[in-house]
């Protein structure tokens, strides 16, 4: 999953799509224990994404970022012309 569509998420989505990736992992671990082999290149990429998600929804706890509901334009700034 990539940063941009987890960004577009919302809070709620957030933390299903966490609970629905970390179980993925648990069942990929679970078969790796018992010596199967497929799925294992997914491993990797599963603890990113749960990594990533995390980060997402650490920056908003924080208000480094917005949630996708809110504006995400900056407000434009009115500059003033000084007369010489």
């Amino acid at each position: 999953m990539k940063i941009d569509e987890i960004q577009s998420l919302t809070a709620e989505e957030l933390k299903q799509q966490e609970a629905q990736t970390g179980e993925k992992l648990f069942r990929i671990r679970f078969q790796k224990s018992l010596g199967q082999n497929e799925g294992l290149k997914n491993l990797r990429e599963l603890k990113k994404d749960i990594a990533r998600i995390k980060t997402v929804a650490r920056q908003r706890e924080l208000g480094h970022a917005t949630a996708p509901t809110e504006s995400t334009k900056p407000a434009k700034k009115s500059r003033k012309k000084k007369d010489a």
